[in-house]
């Protein structure tokens, strides 16, 4: 098995242990309903759980508009023997306050945490065996897979049956019994056109970090399915999924009829993840739109706290226009009336039409400024890029608007209020959440060391150096973000040759660095030795056939260009995932060249990127198929001088169609393993399916 080190940031949890066990199934279910099944066995309908630890926050139907203002600093004191929390205010009288943060005891807080899981574990387990279905979770993704109604991006095929999307969605919800619960839910909606996830997670991690339980849903993902789905900042376990997969499955199954048929696959997710956060009494639930936002199926929302607007551009034009205004108005229509909404600079098309909606609906529209990093304590974003400051300042408005009236919170910032916002501090519950929160497959860096590559402890002057950066840039204004981070990036880590910390570990971002922008680190000498390896930037890019490579690869070579940085080669490879098909972290993957596959795609990529090389058209055979691993190019591929090229004689020293992915990773691998003088820097890029391809391979 290959270990690799990750270089993201794990979460720090606060009284984890409370919130995994006593929230769970099996906890005081207030709102559980009766066992039920037409075929006389029983099904899980409803496992609602009362959250002994959340906070009780005082209601209020009086809504100030939501401002950027400072907090006073604050923690929260976990005391998990007792099953009590508490809180410490500085700044504040505590008299008043004990109403709004006392944890209720619950008459099962004397249980031991073992006896509480056991009686989880004996739940979960029953209500498997008594489904319809087979629990198995590979079953689970097969059934997933029959729910994928379009074969490729762009197709239209209708769902069927007589109701409109957003009306089908509340019929589902109706018969799960969630349609009127959503309202308890406090929500965060997200729609923009990039930086929805990093935003979401920014918000997640800084709620957490405030004492909150958390749920938080986003798309796509990589490796595994449940990586949509987090509660208290980690992935719903496979059991929990389960659990909550089936139960929706089989109600869903058996109201099935000719006017309404099983939802597709997003909007199934959508529900499942609306019937985790239920019924696991998140305090906060943080929605990622899936595409647009009007129309899209996480709009059933009525009643948000807030909403924000994550920066816009050209992309699912097919869908939602092909102007920049038309996009607007899809991802405006998360607004409701009267609520709160946040968004970032934007272009004046864009904007114009955000503010015209808002308008219309009473929506006080405010923008959020790019969170300044040199003014909160010296830290760095766990997500890389300076694209970043700006999703991690819409992440703090929103966290702040959702305190404020959520939480009934109006005094304790009152005198935060008085002082000057632009002079405040962040919370240190803050500063730990915008530091410590993920989002795999963006401005990710992967090293795959020495030690993994021999399978032995050799040591880095004996090997060379092997490093993935992971971005699923697809849109032009993506990838624009994504040659930026990867060209300041590369040239710091030059000075790099190994980290001192052991592989299978993350660094510890806090002691021996310093940063030039967000995500360019700078190690002490204690943690970088010396080296003097030959570097490479090598390219490794796929995208979906929707998009416009003729777009997005010169943009990504003339920003790296102008920063200095420089492809040597470029390799075109097909994606191992399907667009058909739900795949686990575990599910099978072919190592060989697959007995059928179409390359023309990569082989169209490979002659733009010639064109942009030598500027002009390269004479490739669209027909051409690579049948063997003969075809895989030699390692000296590396080391060729670009000036040899000659597309015209079919000689190309620029760029190469690999077979299979696998066998590029393996590739790349046997040229490091061989020249221990050389460091590869490899960009993945063009697309969230390769990423995520890259990153279960890297894994394995």
């Amino acid at each position: 098995m290959n270990h690799v080190r990750f270089l993201h940031y794990q979460p720090y949890l606060y009284g984890e242990a409370v919130g995994a066990t006593e929230r769970g199934i099996g906890a005081d279910k207030t709102h559980n309903k009766r066992w039920r099944s037409k075929l006389g066995k029983p099904s899980f309908q409803d496992n609602a759980s009362r959250g002994w630890h959340s906070l009780m926050l005082v209601h209020t139907e009086v809504y100030p508009k939501c401002g950027i203002f400072g907090f006073s600093h604050f923690r929260r004191e976990s005391h998990l023997l007792s099953g009590k929390a508490t809180w410490n205010l500085s700044g504040f009288p505590a008299s008043g306050l004990s109403q709004n943060f006392r944890v209720p005891r619950s008459r099962y807080t004397k249980m031991s945490l073992q006896v509480i899981e056991k009686m989880e574990n004996e739940l979960a387990f029953k209500g498997n065996q008594d489904l319809p279905l087979s629990s198995s979770y590979e079953a689970a993704m097969e059934a997933l897979s029959s729910l994928i109604t379009r074969q490729k991006r762009g197709d239209r095929t209708p769902v069927g049956g007589k109701f409109g999307k957003l009306e089908r969605m509340s019929v589902y919800l109706r018969i799960l019994g969630l349609e009127e619960k959503i309202a308890g839910l406090k929500i965060i909606h997200v729609a923009g056109t990039k930086g929805k996830g990093s935003t979401c997670a920014f918000c997640e991690a800084i709620l957490r970090e405030c004492g909150f339980r958390t749920g938080l849903f986003t798309s796509p993902h990589l490796i595994d399915v449940r990586e949509r789905f987090r509660l208290d900042g980690l992935d719903v376990s496979e059991d929990k999924f389960l659990l909550y997969f089936w139960d929706c499955w089989s109600q869903l199954k058996e109201n099935v009829s000719e006017d309404l048929p099983m939802p597709p696959l997003f909007q199934f997710l959508t529900i499942l993840a609306f019937k985790m956060f239920i019924s696991e009494q998140v305090d906060v639930a943080i929605i990622e739109v899936g595409l647009g936002g009007k129309n899209d199926s996480t709009n059933v929302i009525r009643e948000p706290v807030v909403c924000g607007i994550t920066p816009l551009g050209m992309d699912h034009t097919e869908t939602l226009g092909d102007t920049l205004g038309q996009i607007a108005s899809h991802k405006a229509g998360i607004f409701k009336p009267q609520i709160p909404a946040f968004t970032v600079p934007q272009l004046s098309e864009a904007m114009n039409v955000l503010e015209e909606t808002a308008g219309g609906l009473m929506v006080p529209l405010q923008v959020a400024v790019p969170l300044d990093i040199q003014r909160w304590g010296g830290e760095t974003l766990s997500l890389s890029g300076d694209h970043q400051l700006v999703n991690a300042g819409l992440a703090v408005s929103l966290c702040k608007c959702w305190l404020q009236r959520a939480g009934n919170w109006e005094k304790l910032l009152k005198k935060k209020q008085d002082e000057e916002a632009a002079g405040s501090e962040l919370p240190p519950a803050f500063v730990r959440g915008l530091s410590t929160a993920r989002l795999s497959g963006r401005a990710q860096i992967v090293h795959d060391t020495p030690l993994m590559l021999s399978g032995s402890a050799e040591t880095s002057e004996n090997s060379g150096e092997l490093t993935f950066y992971l971005d699923g840039a697809h849109s032009p204004e993506s990838m624009e973000a994504c040659a930026k981070w990867f060209s300041g990036a590369a040239k710091a880590s030059k000075t790099l040759s190994s980290l001192s910390s052991p592989p299978s570990t993350s660094f510890n971002v806090h002691n021996n660095k310093s940063f030039c922008g967000n995500g360019c680190v700078n190690y002490g000498k204690d943690h970088v030795k010396s080296s003097n390896k030959m570097s490479k930037q090598i390219l490794l890019f796929n995208c979906m056939d929707v998009r416009d490579p003729q777009i997005l690869l010169p943009r990504l070579v003339n920003i790296c260009g102008s920063s200095g940085t420089h492809f040597s080669k470029a390799l075109f490879v097909p994606s191992m995932s399907t667009y058909n098909k739900v795949t686990s972290g575990t599910s099978v993957i072919t190592s060989g060249i697959p007995t059928t596959r179409d390359l023309s795609w990569q082989y169209t990529l490979q002659r733009i990127w010639e064109k942009i090389i030598h500027g002009k058209d390269a004479s490739l055979d669209k027909s051409s198929k690579t049948d063997s691993v003969d075809s895989l190019p030699p390692h000296k591929f590396l080391y060729e001088d670009v000036s040899h090229c000659s597309p015209a004689d079919r000689n190309f020293t620029c760029s190469a169609v690999m077979p299979s992915l696998p066998l590029t990773i393996k590739w790349l691998r046997d040229c490091v393993k061989e020249n221990p003088s050389l460091r590869l820097q490899v960009l993945v890029t063009g697309s969230l399916h390769l990423v995520g391809d890259v990153l279960k391979l890297l894994r394995r």
